[in-house]
C-alpha cells in the first residue's frame, strides 16, 4: 500500500530558482544557503520517494482571480513549467502519477473535502523551486509529482485547522492506495515576507522560529493560529505557512525533526526548511545537525 515516508517544509522563493538556473548561486551571499540545503538532498537520496505530493500556491500561472478554488489537485500525466512572464524555467517537466492522484481526489471528496480536479495545468515557482531545493538540477526529476494547490492569495483563505485536517485525509488516502508507493509530502511557502505596502520587506525571524517549534511539536496549537496573527506577525505573504500544516497533518502527532535550517534574508524573505519523520517509523538513521537560525 501507499506510505508517507516523511514531510518536508520549504520556502519557495523565486530568486532561489533564478540563481540556480543562471549559475549565480555563488559567493558569500549564497554560501550558507547552499550548505544549509545539502542535508535535504542527502535525505532525499537516502529515502528515494516514488512520489512527491507538493502543497503549494499558484501565482496566477494556472489560475486567476476569475475563478478561485480553495483546494485543487492535479491529476494529469505531466505538468510543464509555467511561463511567469520571463519564459518557463529551464527545469524538467514534472511526470505525474494519475492513478494515485485520482485515488487521492476521490478519497478526499468522499471525506467531504471539496477538491477542484485539474486535468491540465502548468506549475510555477511555487512547485518547481522546492524540487530544485531538494534535487538540484537533474536532467529529469527522480520522482513523480502530484501538485496540490491551496488558495493563500485571495481572502478568505482556508484556516490552519482545515489545512491540518486535509493533511490527515491525504494520509488516509495514500495509505489506502493498493500499490506500494513511497510518498514524501511537501508543505511550501513562507516564511515571513511582505511584498507591498508600508511594511514591504518585513521579516520576523523570532516569530517564524517559534512558529516552527509549535508546528513541529504542538500542531494542535499551531493549527489555531489566526489569519490576523499571520498577517500581523509575518506579513501579507507569510500566511503561506498554512500550507506547511497540510504536510504536518499527514504525519503522526509525534514526529522527529530530522533537520531544520533557516536563513534570512533570501531575497526579501525568511527562508525555512524542515525534514520531519514519524517518530514511530523512522526511515533514516540518526539525526542531522540543525543549523542555527540566522
Amino acid at each position: 500500500m501507499g506510505k508517507i515516508v516523511g514531510g518536508i517544509g520549504t520556502s519557495h522563493i523565486p530568486s532561489i530558482g533564478a540563481a540556480m538556473d543562471n549559475g549565480t548561486m555563488v559567493g558569500e551571499y549564497w554560501q550558507r544557503f547552499v550548505n544549509g540545503i545539502q542535508p535535504v538532498r542527502d535525505w532525499m537520496e537516502e529515502v528515494k520517494p516514488d512520489v512527491c505530493l507538493i502543497v503549494y500556491n499558484d501565482h496566477a500561472s494556472a489560475f486567476s482571480l476569475e475563478s478561485i478554488a480553495t483546494f485543487s489537485i492535479g491529476v494529469a500525466p505531466q505538468f510543464n513549467p509555467a511561463d511567469e512572464g520571463y519564459g518557463p524555467r529551464q527545469v524538467p517537466v514534472c511526470e505525474g502519477n494519475s492513478e494515485l492522484a485520482w485515488h487521492i481526489a476521490e478519497s478526499l471528496i468522499l471525506d467531504e473535502f471539496d477538491m477542484t480536479i485539474v486535468n491540465e495545468m502548468d506549475v510555477d515557482h511555487g512547485l518547481t523551486v522546492p524540487l530544485s531545493v531538494v534535487y538540484g538540477r537533474p536532467k529529469a526529476w527522480p520522482c513523480q509529482v502530484i501538485p496540490l494547490a491551496v488558495n493563500v492569495v485571495q481572502y478568505p483563505q482556508p484556516t490552519g485547522n482545515r489545512c491540518y485536517n486535509l493533511g490527515k485525509a491525504i494520509r488516509k488516502a495514500v495509505e489506502s492506495f493498493p500499490a506500494e508507493t513511497k510518498v514524501a509530502i511537501f508543505g511550501t511557502g513562507g516564511l515571513s515576507h511582505q511584498l507591498q505596502g508600508e511594511r514591504a520587506g518585513l521579516i520576523n525571524v523570532e516569530y517564524d522560529c517559534n512558529w516552527l517549534d509549535l508546528m513541529v511539536n504542538e500542531p494542535e496549537a499551531a493549527k489555531k493560529v489566526s489569519h490576523t496573527e499571520y498577517l500581523r506577525e509575518t506579513g501579507s505573504e507569510g500566511i503561506e505557512a498554512i500550507m506547511w500544516l497540510v504536510m504536518r497533518g499527514a504525519l503522526d502527532d509525534n514526529v522527529d525533526e530530522v533537520y531544520r535550517f533557516t536563513h534570512a534574508p533570501v531575497s526579501n524573505s525568511h527562508y525555512g526548511l524542515t525534514i520531519l519523520e514519524n517518530a514511530s517509523d523512522r526511515v533514516t538513521e540518526g539525526a542531522m545537525s540543525t543549523e542555527p537560525n540566522v
